[in-house]
């Protein structure tokens, strides 16, 4: 587990780099990316410029839209422990999300997410 400093010190780095993090699709922890602060457990939230614009929890068997229909830049966080959360844009394309990651999204409209009880994508 990080110490506190650790954390701060990750908050800290995202604050002074957070441009540089949504410039580019990349997954990486959402610890790493100092957003689980602002995602709570269980819970799988979109976030633009700083503010969480929608919030999803319950496992599904299809699609639960999007009521914003969200353009990029935006990150993805997916703070569910064993459950992957799968990401959709307008066009039909889909990205895995494994838990307890981000995804960047930098380009495109997202239209829906789906939040499945696998633990892998």
């Amino acid at each position: 587990m990080r110490s506190t400093k650790k954390l701060r010190a990750g908050i800290a780095t995202l604050a002074m780099t957070g441009a540089a993090l949504m410039s580019t699709a990349t997954m990486a922890s959402a610890t790493e990316q100092g957003t689980t602060a602002t995602c709570a457990y269980p819970y799988v939230c979109f976030i633009k410029n700083g503010s969480i614009i929608g919030q999803f929890q319950d496992v599904t068997s299809t699609w639960q839209a999007l009521p914003s229909k969200p353009t990029a830049p935006l990150t993805v966080v997916n703070t569910r422990h064993d459950d992957v959360a799968y990401i959709r844009w307008v066009g039909g394309g889909t990205t895995c999300i494994p838990p307890q990651q981000s995804f960047g999204v930098t380009g495109g409209q997202l239209d829906a997410v789906r939040i499945s009880s696998a633990a892998t994508c």
